[in-house]
Order: C-alpha cells, then structure tokens, then sequence
C-alpha cells in the first residue's frame, strides 16, 4: 500500500505512540488515574496533561490559553456558536465552519460566505466590502484541506481591526507543519493531522480574547470552559507529535518540498487546481478532463489517495471548494487529491504516479 492521503489523516508516530503506552494504564499501573482527581495518581496524570499542554502551545503564538477539544470541529463550533456577532467566512472553508450557518442564523446573528480569488486564496476586496460594525467574528482557513492553498491571514485580521472583530483561523492542515503565529484570536488545531492521535484537538485563545460561551457544561475541567474528562493518553500523544514536528520543521520543510518536485514533473501534463505559488506543496490536487475517477481510484487501489475531502467522500456531489474557484461540475469531478508528507518516500510517488497514469491512459487520456 502507498499512502497519499495526509489532508485526510497522518500516521501516528513513534514519539506519540510511545508517550500514549505509557498513560494507557493497565490496573496493576499507576498511570491510569484521572487527571482531575485530587490525589497522587490524579496528580501524576494532570502532569502529563499540563506537560502535553505546553508542548502542544508552543507551536502557537506567545501568551494565549489552551483548551484540549475533541478535535478542531469541536473547537471551530465552539468559537462560532459561542462568539457575539455577525460571522463572516469563505466559501472554501471546510464543513465544520459553513455547517454552522443554520445554527449561527438561529441564534439571530448573519451569517455571510465570501467568495475567493480563482487560485483559491481569501478575496480581500470582498471581505472588506462585506465588513460592519456588527461583524463579530471572521473564519480563515491558514491552508486549505482539499486544494492546499495558503489564505493571507495578516490581512484579514487586519481588515477585522477595522471594525473589533475577532478572528477564527482553521489551522488543522498548518499546525505542525508550518509556523502559525498569525495574531488572531482563536486557533483551531487538530493532533491527527500532525501525526498524533485521533479524537484530540485544541482551542487556543488569544491574550486579548474572551472565551466564548461553552458548548459542553458539566464540570469544567478545562479552565471552567469546557466539560469532560480529559484522556492523559490522548493529551500525552499530542504533545509528543507537537514536539516531535517542532523539533523537525526545517526536515520536514525540505523533503516535503522534494516530493512535490517529483509529483509535479511525474504529473506534468495534469492541471493544477489552486494557486502554484501560495500554498503548503504537500497538497496536489490536480485534473484530467472526462477523467473517471471512480474507475482511476478502482484500478489503482493499492494507492491511497481521495476524489476531494475525506469528508465529503461517497457523498456524489462536486466538491465545494473546487466548485468555489470557478471549475465546472465536470471538471471538479475529474479532480484527484494527492497528500505526502513526513514518511511519504520518493519512490512511493514515482510508483504511485507511474499506477494513476497508467490507468488515466487507459481511459484515453
């Protein structure tokens, strides 16, 4: 199997899973106590939590608060919901921002969708047209999931000064991949796009920024903001993951940029969908016209790689965000998403591109 599917989910690495074994906690352990609990198994456990905390901050600018989620669509509903004011967004964001519309509007507050400029990235001149002074909160993606594109963020948090909004950045595809230290009010991230585990996420919350209303009451565990207990283990294999891409940056950086070299010279007579220049190169997503790519992703099955978002996999309908930069219905439909990253090798695109087109050409293309 060759793997090419990392804006869907990266594999765990060994730093993680070896911090999670640890907190697992067999009963003849000492590390499976609940980390709000007062006593010495409760406190060893919250340690953990606090080490995974900072660990996990520290890719995210100085100063804020975290709280451990569930995931980045906990933390995104959170902000949202929880946030006063009118919202404004981008028609390419992902489903766990433009899904909030009808609960947004419920509560009284509008709700606008902006388009972007056909490579994909935030359209400033429709964002400031579309700012008021009821405007409360606008929700940025720092990289597209399905095209990879990088959205100008200092600009738009500039554009929401204007009138005090607060400012939700979406950086699932960017935390532990490239630096975050936009200065926005809320960051929502997530540790199994960075090689931690799945069912954890975090909310950071700027210095100046208020909490927003909770989604979950309860108990207060986390900063008397949000309810529920927090798995030692999951917080532990957060943190290992964040370290572990800190502590490889520059590495990562690098080879991710020699596998997109490869990728596109492998796929050079394929069209690129989103910008060439502003975006996070782990992320091709490209086209053939008439391409069926549900026979494509049939006759190579041993390469792992997605129609569009994973999810909105298996749902028949074209992909907003493809939909959203101008392509056609067809076109959109003809598209493949290509993800690689951290343990991806060389020959495993070479191999995987030599599959695809092999079976593009046998559908004359």
């Amino acid at each position: 199997m060759i793997y090419l599917d990392y804006q869907s989910t990266t594999p765990l690495c060994p730093e993680a899973r070896e911090a999670m074994l640890r907190w697992l906690g067999g009963p003849d352990s000492d590390t499976f106590g609940n980390p709000h609990s007062p006593h010495r198994m409760g406190r060893m456990a919250a340690a953990a939590v606090e080490t995974a905390r900072e660990r996990v901050a520290a890719l995210l600018p100085a100063g804020g608060k975290l709280i451990f989620t569930s995931g980045a669509t906990e933390a995104i509903n959170m902000v949202l919901q929880g946030t006063p004011g009118d919202v404004i967004t981008f028609a390419t964001e992902h489903a766990a921002v433009l899904d909030c519309q009808r609960v947004v509007e419920a509560l009284g507050r509008r709700f606008t969708i902006l388009p972007v400029t056909p490579d994909g990235r935030a359209d400033l001149d429709a964002l400031q047209a579309a700012i008021t002074p009821a405007t409360g909160l606008i929700a940025v993606m720092a990289i597209n999931n399905e095209i990879g594109v990088r959205n100008p963020l200092a600009p738009v948090v500039a554009i929401a000064r204007q009138v005090g909004a607060r400012v939700l950045v979406d950086a699932v595809q960017a935390y532990g991949k490239v630096p975050v230290e936009v200065a926005a009010d809320y960051i929502a991230i997530s540790a199994h796009k960075c090689h931690g585990p799945k069912g954890i996420g975090a909310l950071w919350i700027g210095p100046d920024a208020a909490a927003p209303q909770p989604l979950l009451w309860g108990g207060g565990q986390e900063a008397s903001f949000r309810s529920g207990t927090l798995s030692p283990a999951l917080c532990a294999g957060f943190g290992a993951a964040a370290q572990a891409a800190q502590e490889g940056f520059s590495d990562q950086m690098f080879h991710v940029e020699h596998l997109w070299n490869i990728a596109r010279e492998a796929f050079a007579d394929w069209a690129l969908n989103g910008s060439a220049v502003d975006r996070w190169k782990g992320n091709l997503n490209i086209r053939k016209d008439g391409l069926d790519v549900g026979r494509l992703m049939s006759d190579c099955r041993t390469v792992m790689f997605s129609a569009g978002s994973a999810c909105a996999s298996g749902s028949g309908r074209p992909s907003h965000v493809l939909r959203a930069i101008g392509l056609t219905d067809g076109e959109a439909k003809s598209s493949i998403r290509l993800g690689f990253g951290r343990y991806t090798k060389p020959e495993d695109i070479e191999t995987a591109a030599a599959l695809i087109n092999a079976a593009a050409k046998e559908q004359g293309l």
